[in-house]
């Protein structure tokens, strides 16, 4: 078979070109031209194919290019399971899990002078609901992958209706610690009055919002590990998201198995209940930025009915926590309004879309300018030589937000990129866009953030995923 672009100058004539007939179709290998800058988005041409007996017959064809991860992604298995496990470990130390480590440094200090075998319990209690959140979270990758799904890491955060119902639970976790009730104690292990099984299970369930709100950071050593995931065999993908939830957990885990460290924890007491209340402050933030985060997917109108959603759950948590230890028909009017409440805040998350584009809102972020993204827009940059930085990003991605506050709206990188000539491109990948998820995966990356530095001369550079100033620039400096 031959092909043969509409562009003839993409391609070396003169280099020889080989075809390779496989299990899924034929492959032609042609040797990209010298002066060619890059590959267009897509390959127009016709396609010659010879049969046994001599006959040939042309096909008109538009193609996608196909381009090799870089050798990084390429990890032998128990690299992937290692930088899995370490990135686990580092995740603790994002700003998205601070809320729930919070809570667990308070359910410590609850059980620092009490039996080993119950802080023992605990730990194993979270990790176990660590460990089957990202065995979920990597089969409903899989499961999506399998029927033709372009996702990645953090792909439930492009759902409004998932970030909504996030917001409640969280909403509903910070007024249980002001002491507007009490259920929210058992949902976040937290609680003194409880007994040991249902101690248990609200630990395990705190392991699963921690890996539910670990979703919006990425952490080092995660990149390269989760791109092999959305690639490999299902159970080697399965065993890389398990060494990430047990990273994550493994630091909690190795509290309540270490003994004598508990002795330099102060003793509980009346200060405990004044520390919780504190503590709710932090789920208060975390639920302020789901909501900008909402406005951001579906716009101000929609989010509206997300705002009245807090309110139907504030009033559902209130009245349970008013009639809980009333008469038995008081208890069961409280629970059928709160059920009511809680019901109808979900009805109004459910009906949450997304809105259409973003691109054209997405051109700023700070200081530094930027044009939206496409692939057109980057090949054409690309052929003219224009030295170009990619941004791929989310409003839902803490650690995107945090490299643009730290290191890219600084002046000194504004300064840098207006001094090369470099053209800033933005990839806002909020909601769900397959331009971007292809784009991500062309580099092996299972989601944002992602940033590449293209200087026009050769393949472009990856930079880091934790950002400073000073690395920025000293990528920079090789433009």
């Amino acid at each position: 078979g031959m092909f043969f672009p509409n562009d003839d100058t993409l391609i070396d004539h003169a280099a020889e070109t080989r075809a390779t007939r496989r299990a899924d179709g034929l492959e032609i290998t042609m040797p990209k031209a010298a002066a060619a800058a890059a590959v267009p988005p897509t390959l127009d041409g016709v396609l010659v194919l010879r049969s046994r007996d001599g006959a040939e017959r042309a096909f008109e064809i538009s193609a996608n290019p196909f381009s090799a991860p870089p050798a990084e992604a390429s990890l032998a298995w128990w690299e992937a399971l290692l930088l899995a496990f370490l990135g686990g470990v580092v995740l603790n130390a994002m700003p998205c899990v601070f809320p729930i480590l919070s809570l667990k440094l308070l359910s410590l200090t609850r059980q620092a002078h009490g039996h080993r075998s119950e802080r023992l319990g605990s730990g194993l209690a979270y990790t176990a609901g660590v460990l089957a959140s990202f065995a979920a979270l990597g089969g409903g990758l899989l499961a999506l992958r399998t029927g033709g799904q372009a996702i990645g890491w953090g792909f439930q955060l492009q759902t409004p209706v998932f970030i909504a119902v996030i917001a409640y639970i969280i909403f509903a976790m910070g007024l249980s610690l002001s002491g507007v009730a009490t259920f929210g104690a058992s949902f976040a292990g937290t609680g003194g009055r409880l007994a040991r099984r249902s101690g248990l299970t609200g630990t395990f369930f705190t392991g699963v919002l921690a890996t539910i709100v670990a979703t919006p950071c990425t952490a080092p050593f995660m990149g390269a590990a989760l791109g092999l995931a959305l690639i490999a065999p299902a159970p080697l993908a399965i065993a890389i998201f398990l060494a990430l939830g047990l990273g994550l957990a493994a630091p909690y885990l190795a509290a309540t198995v270490i003994p004598g460290w508990q002795r330099a924890l102060p003793r509980p007491g009346a200060w405990m209940e004044l520390f919780k209340q504190l503590l709710a402050f932090p789920l208060y933030g975390t639920v302020a930025w789901l909501l900008w985060v909402l406005i951001q997917q579906v716009g101000p109108g929609q989010a509206l009915g997300s705002l009245f959603g807090l309110v139907l759950v504030g009033f559902a948590v209130w009245i349970y926590g008013r009639t809980r230890l009333a008469a038995p028909l008081g208890r069961s009017v409280g629970a059928g309004l709160a059920v009511a409440g809680a019901a109808a805040a979900i009805l109004l998350a459910v009906s949450l879309t997304t809105t259409a584009d973003r691109a054209a809102a997405a051109t700023t972020a700070g200081s530094l300018t930027y044009e939206p993204y496409t692939a057109e827009r980057l090949f054409a940059l690309e052929s003219a030589g224009t030295p170009v930085f990619v941004n791929l990003t989310a409003s839902w991605c803490v650690t995107c937000l945090i490299n643009e506050r730290v290191a890219l709206d600084s002046d000194a990188v504004r300064h840098a990129f207006a001094a090369r000539g470099i053209v800033a491109l933005k990839g806002d990948w909020t909601s769900q866009n397959p331009e971007i998820t292809a784009l991500l995966q062309q580099f092996g990356r299972s989601g944002v953030p992602l940033y590449l530095l293209y200087s026009g001369k050769g393949e472009p550079v990856i930079l880091p995923q934790i950002l400073t100033a000073s690395g920025v620039l000293d990528a920079l400096g090789k433009v």
